[in-house]
């Protein structure tokens, strides 16, 4: 099958025929508005209700989205019988209560990222799902990200031949007066951001084996914790990812790039979204062969963007995960390994050293 051919596979996420689920949604702030609503009204997704702690907000958004039910807690939410999977779109201090309170109730949840700050609550937070028998994903919508789709599509096709290397290199300016919340942590750019980019790598490469990390911060940046981050995740003498990403790029030339570096192949694809957050700009992605023309480079250039589109991702996975009675590819069991990646980051920036992936149990 030629290059094109595989490119040509790519038909975005996959969606039940007939989403017809009950949604409700608990968080209606600013990310629920710009992402998870137009992608899930893109999608033909069911939203019949959605709560916040904040009724006015709640309302509003019920009213721009023309959503039935707004309510002013969880518990009203969860009392409304059309609600069958609850997408929760909280902070991680209150999503552990709010998860809970929706799997005691027996619904299904599409949790918020990062699942939690520390290992322990998130992998309690994953045994409740199990003990209560339902279907609980984490919303990693970045794997649905149209330079993540091709570069996947091209490794598990082996135009890339024996994967070599990656990188993540991102240098913009992220206002983090936007989430003063989020600006108050001392744990800042690992668990808020790069999140997305160690997810990635799993869903890519597999589980790593080690990581070494060393994180800074900006002199006089208005956030507590690190926004500059300096990541190496090792799987052998032969494959090693970089991550590089630094949140303080005040020139007009910022940069997202994702590059994938096999023995056969090498790809460069631009993470659109970032060069105007929320906005931004469609993806590109670039590729090489060393075999087929390489001298030529095969292109594409995507309509859709990250923000929304790659939001339909997870929440038609996890429907899809409950109608074939199956774990969701991003399943909280599966997302622990995620987070237990960005554990290893902050050991090694902490200790000055390699910290090993099972130097962090998960049971």
């Amino acid at each position: 099958m030629t290059l094109d051919a595989i490119l040509e596979l790519d038909q975005g996420a996959r969606v039940p025929g007939s989403p017809t689920r009950g949604i409700g949604i608990v968080g209606a702030g600013a990310i629920v508005n710009v992402g998870h609503l137009p992608a899930y009204r893109k999608a033909g997704f069911n939203v019949v209700a959605i709560a916040d702690t904040n009724l006015d907000a709640a309302r509003s958004t019920a009213h721009a989205w023309e959503i039935g039910e707004a309510y002013g807690s969880v518990e009203e939410l969860l009392a409304d019988p059309k609600v069958e999977i609850v997408d929760i779109a909280v902070t991680p201090q209150a999503q552990f209560e709010v998860a809970s309170a929706v799997f005691e109730a027996g619904r299904h949840a599409l949790c918020q990222k990062p699942l939690a700050e520390e290992i322990e609550p998130a992998i309690e937070l994953v045994a409740r799902a199990e003990r209560a028998g339902v279907r609980m994903a984490v919303n990693q919508q970045m794997r649905w990200e149209s330079v993540i789709r091709c570069t996947k599509l091209l490794l598990d096709a082996g135009w890339y031949g024996e994967p070599t290397g990656g990188l993540f290199d991102v240098n913009i300016m992220t206002d983090w007066r936007m989430w003063p919340w989020m600006a108050e942590r001392e744990r800042l750019e690992y668990l808020f951001h790069s999140v997305h980019y160690f997810d990635s790598i799993r869903h890519l490469f597999g589980e790593p084996e080690s990581v070494v990390a060393s994180t800074a911060r900006a002199p006089g940046q208005f956030a507590k914790g690190e926004s500059r981050t300096f990541t190496v995740v090792e799987y052998s003498d032969t494959l090693k990812i970089a991550v590089v990403v630094d949140h303080n790029n005040w020139s007009p030339e910022p940069r997202a790039i994702v590059r994938c570096d096999g023995a056969d192949g090498k790809s460069e694809g631009t993470l659109g979204v970032l060069y105007d957050y929320p906005v931004g700009r469609p993806d590109t992605f670039r590729y090489f062969s060393r075999t087929h023309h390489p001298e030529h480079a095969f292109e594409r250039r995507f309509v859709e963007r990250w923000i929304p589109d790659a939001f339909v991702g997870p929440m038609g996975e996890l429907q899809l995960a409950i109608e074939e009675d199956r774990e969701p590819l991003t399943s909280g069991r599966d997302n622990l390994r995620t987070l237990r990646v960005l554990m290893c980051a902050y050991r090694s920036a902490a200790e000055g050293r390699r910290v090993r992936i099972d130097e962090i149990e998960l049971s």
